[in-house]
């Protein structure tokens, strides 16, 4: 290795100033992770233990070296059990590092089949629904009408949420993205009340209401026949398959492009 220069009879090369900013930079994450909290103050004192020993096996303290090699010997074991909780939160850390998720890919189920899948279940029991997805512009005047809730889209939230004897089982979902913003939203109902000469039901009209006046995609679960709906443009498609509904949501809204998006700028934040 080039030798970059001396200090005394020690000599620094390359090798050795990268392997000092790679122990600095361990021990400044160590430290950010660690801080303000009990583990730390172990840490320190650890530290300072080991100092005293390297110290005293210089200077050829041999009772010291001596009593201190008894606890040193343990490092290992002492730093597992004192620091289990901070070494499981390292550890959760560098999983979500977005370069190691690069290379360990996990699969995430996407929005998509999440609605998808929920819909699907609401309607084999005959629980009624209504999903609204927004595409663009947001409907913040709506969605304050209901209880807001800005929660994670889970497949176990929404199904709950229009169980029958929830007390947020009327009205409509709002849900951007991958956030549920809120439930038993109140909607403006379509003037339309036949579609293919068959009587449209309240939640049929306001689910198509909110698409004539809305950049969103409506999606209705019947409760009398367990049908699923969508609604865009103030138009009405039925019969969908579960293929056939995650093909037709995934045409009107790109959530694999959204989560890219997504991707890209939690990067930036955390910059």
């Amino acid at each position: 290795m080039i030798e970059l220069f001396k200090i005394g009879f020690l000599s620094v090369t390359v090798s050795d100033i990268i392997d000092i900013s790679i122990v600095a930079f361990l021990f400044y994450k160590l430290y950010t992770t660690l801080r303000a909290t009990v583990a730390a103050q172990i840490f320190a004192g650890l530290l300072v233990i080991l100092f005293i020993s390297f110290i005293a096996q210089l200077i050829h303290l041999r009772a010291v070296s001596w009593l201190l090699k008894l606890i040193t010997d343990v490092w290992v074991l002492a730093f597992v059990i004192l620091f289990q909780p901070e070494i499981r939160r390292i550890l959760v850390l560098l999983a979500r590092n977005p370069i190691i998720k690069s290379i360990f890919r996990v699969e995430v189920k996407m929005p998509t089949d999440i609605i998808v899948d929920s819909a699907f279940e609401l309607s084999q029991h005959q629980h009624g629904a209504l999903i609204v997805l927004i595409k663009s512009s947001g409907i913040r005047g709506y969605a304050e009408t209901g209880e807001i809730i800005n929660a994670k889209l889970t497949k176990s939230l929404l199904t709950s949420i229009f169980f029958p004897r929830s007390p947020l089982h009327d009205g409509a979902v709002v849900i951007k993205n991958d956030i549920i913003e809120a439930a038993r939203v109140t909607l403006p109902l379509s003037q339309i009340t036949k579609w293919n000469d068959e009587t449209l039901g309240m939640r049929h009209r306001a689910g198509l209401g909110i698409s004539e006046q809305a950049d969103v995609l409506s999606i209705i679960v019947s409760e009398e026949t367990g049908s699923i709906s969508i609604a865009e443009n103030g138009i009405l498609e039925k019969g969908f398959s579960k293929q056939s509904l995650k093909e037709r949501i995934n045409q009107s809204i790109n959530y694999n492009q959204i989560q890219n998006w997504k991707n890209v700028f939690d990067i930036f934040k955390k910059k």
